[in-house]
């Protein structure tokens, strides 16, 4: 009797590790993409105006700015600057959102990672890892 319990613990066992084993290949897959998703996001605002646009990647790092020849008519470097300052913002804003969109589609739900970036709390990125070690609060 003692054999067959044993016999079933292990095939129960062995059907759970495989079951695990494909949520994570499937992760991983979807990492994989999510990385080369990321690496050729690009996002473009313009101004109001239309006079300046500004391209941003997926960390927001500014790639390039270009400006229409009619902001020179103005000779207002502070107008300028500010008209800049605003769309590489606006740019950067959009990119910060789909960035955690193709985050989202890609992590289990509730995962922390998609929190972190929605709000910007490390504490998310390390709620569930707490709450097993016994450390806090956290999702389970």
């Amino acid at each position: 009797m003692s054999e067959r319990l044993d016999r079933d613990a292990n095939r129960e066992l062995r059907a759970r590790f495989d079951d695990v084993y494909g949520q994570y290949q499937q992760l991983r897959s979807g990492l994989d993409s999510l990385r080369g998703r990321l690496t050729e996001l690009r996002v473009t605002r313009r101004s109001a105006d239309g006079q300046v646009s500004a391209t941003v990647g997926a960390r927001g790092e500014l790639i390039a700015v270009e400006l229409d020849p009619a902001v020179y008519r103005d000779r207002n470097a502070e107008t300028l600057s500010s008209k800049i300052t605003e769309t590489v913002r606006a740019a950067t804003a959009a990119a910060t959102e789909a960035t955690r969109e193709l985050v989202a589609e890609t992590m289990p739900a509730g995962s922390g990672s998609v929190e972190f970036l929605r709000t910007g709390d490390y504490g998310a990125l390390l709620g569930r890892a707490d709450a097993v070690l016994g450390r806090g609060e956290g999702p389970t």
